[in-house]
């Protein structure tokens, strides 16, 4: 008899090469410190580069924990993280970067985070970037304004303190980018796979006020830490097909929740102050 999957992880590999390989051993060594039994989807989503060279290299260190599932072609973030939600069979399932370096600790915090709090549907860490500097992984659900002010100024506004920065316990936010996601696995079941209609982003906004709506909270949990080496292909003044296609899904995501400029209807309508 198979012993139960303490934690399914889900990590999306698009030109990766650079970071995949440390991102696949922080998670292995991390999965034996924490004593956890754990399967591992890796979607590979049509890299040029050698990204699925690397990955396979890792097939005889994970064993049969390791399921590589190679689309060919890239599909966005959405179809191919499906692919791999769909076959998740953990009591955990943690929606991992392929530049997101995962630790014993993190793990194991996040996973009694949640068996101990049944009302949160999403616990993340705090997110440092490579430098150890604070990254600004959870925020508020974008209006308009907000993501004209984020994507003109968000260098700038990450080396001023934020109110995240300063917090030591955990609490509730709006949503958290999906770099490091742990979710209970019956989550999954009741609010259901990505957004497919969004190829790029903001599935993960969306996914977060799914959870909101399916009566769940979001936690963001500063006591532990992961790094999030961010390829950031969307980040600053630098328009390209990345932020065409954000913005597209920025527009999607605000005509399917009824909301553009302020967020009274959509907190009242999930029951988020």
């Amino acid at each position: 008899m198979s012993k139960q999957v303490d934690i399914s992880v889900v990590i999306l590999s698009f030109n990766s090469e650079q970071h995949i390989s440390k991102c696949l051993t922080a998670l292995y060594d991390a999965l034996q410190s924490a004593e956890l039994i754990g399967e591992v989807f890796v979607v590979e989503n049509g890299s040029v580069d050698n990204s699925l060279e690397c990955i396979n290299q890792y097939a005889d260190k994970f064993g049969s924990a390791l399921h590589v599932i190679n689309l060919g072609e890239n599909t966005g973030t959405t179809f191919s993280r499906n692919q791999a939600l769909k076959r998740a069979s953990g009591k955990h399932v943690l929606v991992l970067d392929s530049d997101a370096y995962v630790n014993a600790k993190a793990l194991k915090r996040l996973i009694s985070y949640l068996d101990q709090n049944k009302q949160v549907g999403l616990a993340v860490p705090k997110v440092t970037y490579a430098s150890g500097n604070f990254q600004l992984s959870c925020d508020k659900f974008p209006t308009l304004w907000g993501k004209a002010k984020r994507f003109l100024f968000l260098k700038k506004m990450e080396q001023k303190p934020s109110d995240l920065s300063l917090v030591s316990a955990p609490q509730a936010v709006d949503y958290a980018i999906s770099a490091c996601w742990m979710l209970p696995k019956h989550v999954v079941d009741k609010v259901g796979m990505l957004d497919e209609k969004i190829f790029y982003s903001p599935e993960d906004v969306d996914y977060c006020i799914r959870i909101w709506e399916a009566g769940f909270q979001i936690h963001y949990v500063p006591d532990v830490s992961v790094i999030h080496d961010a390829q950031e292909l969307s980040r600053g003044f630098k328009l390209n097909k990345f932020h065409f296609s954000h913005l597209a899904g920025i527009f999607y995501l605000m005509k399917k929740h009824r909301y553009f400029w302020g967020l009274n209807g959509l907190y009242k309508r999930i029951q988020r102050r």
